[in-house]
């Protein structure tokens, strides 16, 4: 499977942008989304989020953990206030034994 780096320049370039383009759209310069997409600079896991939904497919994609580039975005990934306040009441009421 293609590492992240590779995937980022192929994603890229199958929208037919540029670097400018997408540094343009994480706020960045293209030097340094250059970086990133060359592999000499490690990509913030807030900007590998935003390439993902601009995209539109995994952070499992863009991670070269899948070849299967199909998001699967839906409000049931959205974590709301009570979905973590629930899911903390559950973690803090399991028995674990270390």
């Amino acid at each position: 499977m293609k590492n992240y780096t590779e995937r980022l320049r192929e994603l890229r370039e199958d929208k037919d942008l540029s670097q400018r383009e997408i540094a343009e759209l994480l706020n960045c310069t293209q030097t340094a989304y250059g970086k990133w997409e060359n592999g000499k600079r490690d990509i913030k896991i807030g900007d590998l989020i935003k390439l993902a939904k601009f995209y539109n497919v995994s952070l499992d994609y863009i991670a070269g953990l899948t070849n299967e580039p199909t998001a699967k975005w839906s409000s049931k990934n959205n974590i709301g206030n009570n979905s973590f306040n629930n899911n903390r009441n559950s973690f803090n009421n399991s028995n674990f034994n270390f």
